[in-house]
């Protein structure tokens, strides 16, 4: 059996840094994890190929040479799906398409031959008995959220790994919150599912005797949803590992505001090597907090929160929506100040989009403020009836966009988050081609091609006399600006949320 498994291009999100990757030599954030699991399910006699179309060209020879097609895409990627699914089609092939965009939204895919909605650990037997017979059902789905447990370590000589900033494992899936725009628990559920001490040793093993000596992106809906087994089992595991092999890996997550919360659970993560981790902050306005259900959010100083998890060692990425009910005009002010003061230098805000499945699909759909896109470019307005005025909201946006990813701005938030950033020792930065290339990229393209040049500058002399030991940061993190100006100049329109 000859299977071709397809991941389809990215559209330009925040999610997408190809101009900032290609300066450093890759071609892609991350590779394609959900695929490479399936891919490890299928047996091992069969045939297997594996096209990142963010890597590779799709030719038709890679279609004409399989048995069956398998494609696997999340929101962000839905035009290219679209395109990829006609062409395999057109030239005679059968398709089984998974993944994110298929579950919550499988209605709009009534011509793929075979869907898979939901994990696939228990529904893989009956799929693969079903293929070797020719005898593929319409619809396969899970009925319940499987044991974690049972995902395989994924097969990681399908893909040529040197295309990739960063490796992928998965430690949980699920989030004890359910917040009204999110579709985490139509997806993966609300309790959160872990893998055991000896199963994440196991998959770093594997990616550390591929030779991968670089970043490893956890991709958990929440990495810290299940905070007794993570500090207890988990952690010092990872502390240990990391230790005896001479810290190969910096490591980086997704996880609740709540995390600074938590003065040891800091730590273990620093010691574990975790330096980085995106955090869903939307609103600083109680009321749309409130209006949401990201109640973890509420009775806090949001600020305070940022600037704790900052001073014990990690940077914070972080997501902002505009588009509540509860916005007033006031709104878009508000978050300007509020991520210039937190120093989030990759502010990631996006228009409030509404997602199938969701809380919040269900009540807008209720009150008929829901709005039919489908013969218009994805991802480019709104698709409900806002209670500002859209006009008001998207020139509010845009306004955002262009003023958090002006040079100006963009420069003093740097400053703000070195003033704050105290990263712990723990293992030592091997320099290599990829370091030399990024150095010579930042000055380059922002020293001395940049409009801003003297704010880059501004800010490399700031470091060298006030935070000399932090000045590789001055020259690597001005590199995202090559990326986020051109979502602040395009009218892209989208919430970070559609894309996973």
């Amino acid at each position: 059996m000859k299977v071709l498994l397809i991941y389809p291009e990215y559209e330009n999100t925040f999610w997408n840094v190809k101009k900032v990757l290609k300066v450093v030599g890759k071609k892609a954030a991350y590779p394609p994890l959900g695929l490479l699991t399936v891919a490890a399910m299928l047996p091992g006699q069969w045939e297997k190929k594996l096209i990142d179309m963010n890597c590779q060209t799709l030719n038709e020879e890679h279609i004409k040479w399989a048995d069956y097609v398998l494609v696997s895409s999340i929101i962000g990627q839905k035009k290219s799906t679209k395109k990829v699914i006609s062409k395999v089609q057109e030239i005679g092939k059968t398709v089984i398409a998974g993944g994110s965009l298929f579950t919550t939204g499988w209605e709009e895919f009534s011509s793929v031959d075979t869907l898979v909605l939901g994990e696939s650990e228990e529904i893989m037997p009956d799929l693969i008995k079903d293929m070797e017979n020719n005898n593929l059902k319409k619809i396969y789905s899970a009925e319940d959220f499987p044991p974690i447990n049972k995902a395989p370590i994924p097969a990681w000589d399908l893909i040529n790994l040197s295309y990739y900033n960063s490796v992928c494992i998965q430690l949980t899936r699920g989030c004890p919150y359910n917040c009204e725009f999110c579709d985490v628990v139509h997806l993966n559920g609300r309790i959160p599912r872990i893998k055991g001490r000896e199963q994440i040793i196991s998959e770093l093993d594997s990616v550390y005797e591929i030779g991968w000596r670089a970043g490893v992106f956890f991709v958990d809906d929440n990495f810290i949803g299940n905070k007794a087994i993570l500090k207890k089992e988990i952690l010092p595991a990872i502390i240990k590992w990391q230790k005896e092999r001479g810290h190969p890996f910096t490591l980086s997550t997704q996880l609740s505001i709540n995390f600074s919360d938590d003065k040891d659970l800091m730590g273990l993560m620093t010691q574990a090597g975790f330096s980085t981790v995106f955090v869903g902050i939307e609103t600083t306005d109680p009321d749309g907090l409130e209006e949401c259900g990201k109640y973890h959010n509420k009775n806090r100083n949001l600020l305070a929160s940022v600037k704790k998890i900052q001073n014990h060692g990690f940077e914070v990425n972080a997501g902002f929506i505009l588009g509540f009910d509860s916005d007033k005009e006031t709104v878009f002010q508000n978050q300007i100040d509020f991520i210039q003061k937190s120093g989030i230098v990759a502010a990631m805000v996006g228009l409030l989009n509404v997602s199938p499945k969701t809380r919040l699909y269900k009540r807008l759909k209720k009150s008929n403020r829901l709005l039919d896109h489908k013969n218009t470019p994805e991802l480019s307005e709104l698709n409900f009836i806002p209670k500002m005025e859209t006009k008001t909201l998207i020139d509010g946006y845009n306004d955002v966009l262009k003023t958090i990813y002006s040079p100006k701005y963009y420069f003093n938030r740097i400053k703000t988050f070195l003033r704050e950033y105290k990263p712990k020792k723990v293992g030592h930065t091997k320099v290599g081609l990829y370091h030399i290339r990024g150095l010579f990229a930042s000055l380059w393209f922002l020293g001395i091609l940049g409009s801003g040049r003297h704010y880059y500058w501004g800010l490399i002399l700031w470091s060298m006399f006030r935070r000399p030991t932090l000045l590789p940061y001055a020259f690597a993190l001005p590199l995202g600006l090559m990326h986020f100006k051109t979502l602040a100049w395009a009218k892209q329109y989208n919430s970070y949320y559609r894309e996973g």
